[in-house]
């Protein structure tokens, strides 16, 4: 009961303070889940990008209408990236890359509207639990994410590695390659222990690897426009050809397990430093693929594959919170940018930030609450418009397109190399999708491959030997996991081969 009633002054203090006018609380959240959307949005700009750039504006507000601020920022940038991923098959950020592979297959269809509301809706749900599950189980499962160490780490990413045989069921060989393609690319730059070059052809712009937003978009924006303009079919481009309806809530509520489980993965996997919303939506991907019964929908514009992700990626950001406020330790690139803000404003997290600062800690998490459901309003609103935009001419559009993912591309460190790494991944994009190779494998490995070798050489130098990783039990469990994710499709793909074989059989 004491925490409804820290709720209830968190609410209170939306209202308006002694210090703060009751207006300025819900205009910071609505401007600050604008600037998020359009964070999201824009390729290139990730949530740490925009958080950082929107420090110095916090310096002369008070430390409560700073913190929402940036809650706010940070709580809409995962929406916003799927509004590029579904229009235009560019993921506008990492974990939008999941929602891509069945959002802009249902916008080729002519169903925008459709994918964008299922997005919307789980993103916002996901939202909305993610910030209940901060709320009351916050210190818990901070105790939990503070045992992972190395060993848990390296086994974690092996997990979401796994999640390609889940992923690609009809071209699981393929999708195996693109995940190895994924993870030579990986190994390119410094050695992470002894800072050795390694496939860097003595170019000090590799000294870091591939710059993983660049490649993103070329893979995705530029390989899909290369293979519309090589097909040379009549794209239609009315208004007409593109349907803003929104998902009928009837077909919402038939996936709704499907929301909440992936919402409660988001909420586990962002409370675990370092993992955050792109392992998030991967993770929850598979799983809703798995547990599906119709798993050959997905990749066709299955809604479940639009709304696990989603639905995720959503809760990550509450969960990437429990880390930050209960123990200061920030559970992602964008949270380690809040950390530094609140320092600034002379606040310090940890246990006693809910001693000392209830009212400031509660008014955070009822601004998540009103910011998720502005973000709503905005969403249902903005429908329309991001479907007129889809609906551009192609002529007028795929220029653009390119314009941004260069602009984008460069933005990351203002190096016209990246600009060049951009359009090498378009063309290795478009070779790969033309023969039926797919590219969201290739984008995952790169993601977790520098996790799993980072994390598997520290714990061989801590420990000094590899049976660690089994008798570490939360590393084991994961592997265990993994072996499940990994074998479990092949036996129900065999399953259904004899059910299939028997059955002409049972009819004679």
């Amino acid at each position: 009961m004491e925490i409804f009633t820290y709720l209830l002054d968190g609410f209170s203090a939306l209202l308006g303070t002694d210090t703060i006018p009751w207006w300025q609380p819900s205009v910071v959240i609505m401007s600050g889940i604008m600037i998020g959307i359009f964070v999201g949005v824009m390729p290139g700009l990730s949530a740490s990008t925009g958080l950082a750039l929107m420090v110095p504006f916090t310096f002369g507000m008070p430390p409560m209408l700073a913190i929402i601020l940036l809650a706010s920022i940070y709580l809409s940038s995962a929406y916003g990236g799927t509004i590029t991923a579904i229009a235009i098959n560019t993921p506008g950020t990492p974990a939008a890359v999941a929602v891509a592979m069945d959002g802009y297959a249902l916008t080729k269809k002519g169903q925008p509207g459709r994918a964008l509301g299922a997005s919307l809706l789980a993103n916002t749900t996901g939202g909305m639990t993610g910030t209940l599950i901060l709320i009351f189980l916050s210190f818990p499962l901070a105790r939990v994410a503070l045992q992972f160490g190395p060993p848990a780490f390296f086994s974690l990413a092996i997990f979401g590695l796994t999640i390609v045989a889940s992923m690609e069921s009809k071209n699981r060989g393929k999708a195996f390659f693109t995940t190895a393609l994924g993870l030579l690319f990986m190994t390119v730059g410094l050695d992470i222990i002894n800072a050795h070059p390694r496939f860097t052809f003595g170019t000090p712009h590799l000294f870091d690897g591939f710059s993983f937003i660049p490649a993103l978009i070329g893979l995705f924006a530029l390989g899909e426009i290369l293979l519309n303009i090589e097909n040379l079919k009549e794209i239609k481009s009315s208004l007409e050809s593109f349907s803003s309806k929104m998902p009928a809530w009837r077909d919402m509520l038939k996936i709704k397990k499907t929301i909440f489980k992936s919402a409660g993965i988001g909420a586990v996997v962002g409370a675990v430093p370092g993992a955050g919303a792109t392992i998030a939506a991967f993770i929850a991907y598979g799983e809703a693929k798995r547990a599906s019964k119709k798993p050959e929908k997905f990749g066709q514009g299955s809604l479940e594959g639009i709304t696990a992700p989603s639905a995720a990626a959503g809760a990550s950001e509450g969960g990437a919170l429990v880390p930050l406020l209960t123990l200061g330790i920030p559970g992602s690139a964008a949270t380690a940018v809040m950390i530094g803000a609140l320092t600034l404003h002379n606040i310090t997290p940890g246990p006693e930030l809910f001693k000392n600062n209830t009212t400031l800690v509660y008014a955070l998490f009822a601004s998540l609450f009103v910011g998720n459901l502005f973000m709503l309003l905005v969403g249902v609103l903005g429908n329309k418009l991001w479907v007129k935009l889809i609906a551009a001419p192609k002529a007028i559009l795929f220029p653009i397109i390119i314009t941004i993912a260069f602009v984008g591309s460069y933005a990351v460190k203002n190096s016209m190399f990246d600009v060049y790494v951009c359009l090498a991944f378009g063309i290795l994009g478009w070779l790969l999708r033309r023969n039926g190779f797919p590219t969201a494998p290739l984008v995952l490995a790169m993601i977790l491959g520098k996790m799993a070798e980072t994390n598997f050489r520290q714990a061989l130098l801590s420990e000094g030997t590899w049976t660690v990783f089994f008798t570490n039990p939360l590393s084991l469990l994961l592997l265990i996991i993994a072996v499940i994710s990994l074998v479990w499709p092949l036996i129900s793909e065999y399953r259904k081969k004899k059910r299939v074989e028997k059955t002409p059989n049972d009819a004679k």
